[in-house]
Formats: C-alpha cells, structure tokens, sequence
C-alpha cells in the first residue's frame, strides 16, 4: 500500500500517491489520472506497477476533488489550468529525482485519457521523461499542441479500436510523427475494445484481456527504457 505525500510545485505545496516496491526501491514512475481525479483506481494503478518494480508517484490535479459523473468530469477536465497542472506534474518528477529510493537516470511517465494526453505533453516539457505511455490520450484543450520535437523520450501508446475520443488515426499520426524525428515509438490498437478499456471498476467498458496484454506491454518497455 502506498502513502499520500507531499511536495513543491512552484512555491506552494502539492500533493500525490506514492507508492513503493516492497524491496524499497527502483525505477521512478509518473501516472497520471483520468479526467475523474486521482480516485481509488488511479492509486491501484500506481500499487500495481510498485508491485512491478516501479516508484510510482500519481499527482492530484485537482486538488483533492473527484467525482463519478461523466458530465461533472468533463467540467473540471476543461476547467483544468494546465499551467498549474503542468506544475504539479514538474512537481512530481522533481519529487521522484531527489528521492533516493528512485534508481533510474530519468523517469517514465504514464496515463490515462485525458491523463494520456498530459503523458504525452509532459515528455515534451520535461527532459527528465525518458519514457511516455498514453493509454487512449487526447488533449482535449484547444490550443494545446504538443511540440514532439522537443522530446528525448521513447513512446508506447495503447488506444481501442472503438473510441471516438482517442481515435486510432489521431494515435497513428502522432506515432509517424515520432518515428519521423527518430524516436522509439510503438501504438498499439486493441480489437473489439472502447475507451478506458483499462479501468477495471468500470465493468462496461473493462476488457480483462486487452488490460492484461497493456500491462505486460508497459512493464517490460518500462524496465527496458529506464535505467
């Protein structure tokens, strides 16, 4: 089980779950929660992969505040200041640097729809992500474009084949991008699946063998990139 704590984002003080691996210590690893908050799922996810090895450090975009209603969700998705968001995230990473129990050079970073999306422009505005994986991400903020040039990390996506928030073409356009200025970049496109197929306390959504196989995927490109 993990612990909340806190830390600086940018003179005030910010908090996260952390949580890690039994013998204390090993890569660090951002994951950054859905459009929800950092609910319980969010801080099961980060318990998962310090099972795995990982230090995990989910930060709390909101402050706090989570809710269950898709149409309350979608208000503090777009309410969200991703300057402030930006600096709890930098925040984070900061954190998981100066802690001695992180072994890693850089950090990976991960997350889920709109998280996934913050995953993927994270690694463009923090040099220390040296790994991103966006599960179904979309930046859903007008304006926001993330600049790939400006990356050094390596990238594994995950999308379902039926999600009309984070399309499979808009996953395969930033993959070729990627590849284009020479990065590591793998997106995969689960069959017969939707959005959050990941979230196992949505049972409506959650495909247990689409999870698994992005589970595996992630943990082995993780240990593979951050050293």
């Amino acid at each position: 089980m993990g612990e909340m704590v806190q830390f600086q984002s940018n003179g005030r003080e910010a908090s996260g779950y952390l949580a890690t691996p039994a013998n204390g210590s090993g890569p660090g690893l951002i994951v950054i929660q859905e459009w929800w908050g950092l609910v319980p799922h969010i801080k099961e996810v980060a318990d998962r992969f310090a099972a795995e090895g990982f230090v995990a450090l989910a930060p709390d975009l909101y402050d706090g505040e989570t809710v269950a209603e898709p149409d309350e969700a979608g208000k503090l998705m777009m309410a969200l200041e991703l300057d402030k968001a930006g600096k709890h995230m930098g925040g984070a990473i900061d954190y998981l640097v100066a802690n001695d129990a992180v072994t890693s050079t850089g950090v990976g970073v991960m997350g889920f729809c709109m998280g996934g999306g913050l995953a993927i422009w994270l690694a463009t505005t923090r040099r220390e992500v040296a790994a991103a994986v966006p599960f179904y991400g979309a930046i859903p903020w007008e304006g926001v474009e993330p600049d790939l040039t400006a990356t050094r990390a390596a990238f594994l996506g995950h999308y379902a084949e039926n999600d009309d928030w984070a399309t499979m073409e808009s996953a395969r356009e930033i993959e070729a991008t990627l590849r284009s200025l020479g990065h590591r970049a793998e997106f995969h496109l689960y069959k017969d699946t939707g959005h959050a197929f990941f979230n196992n306390t949505r049972p409506e959504v959650y495909d247990a063998e689409a999870s698994n196989l992005a589970m595996n995927r992630t943990v082995e490109f993780l240990h593979e990139t951050l050293t």
